[in-house]
């Protein structure tokens, strides 16, 4: 299993893992580290999602060198910040 070997890396925009509090924990227990499409970005054509998430690359990576497993975090449809994301 994943949560095994820990330091994996999520991209998803099903948002209601950070919204549903048994998935969130349950997500929280795997130590995966996820990132999750904004609803804008969720939105956009698949084009502008790849063109985002590959804007965001480098502040992805560098987040998930510094957290630990089960964090999660919001890629915006325009700024660069990427939120951590809480329940």
């Amino acid at each position: 299993m994943l949560n095994r070997e820990g330091r994996w890396v999520i991209i998803s925009g099903d948002r209601r893992i950070t919204r549903n509090k048994a998935e969130y924990t349950i997500f929280r227990s795997s130590r995966l580290i996820g990132f999750f499409l904004s609803k804008g970005l969720y939105k956009a054509p698949f084009i502008k999602q790849a063109e985002r998430i590959l804007a965001l690359w480098e502040g992805m990576e560098a987040l998930a060198e510094r957290v630990e497993g089960g964090a999660m975090f919001e890629l915006p449809m325009k700024s660069t910040r990427i939120k951590q994301l809480k329940l």
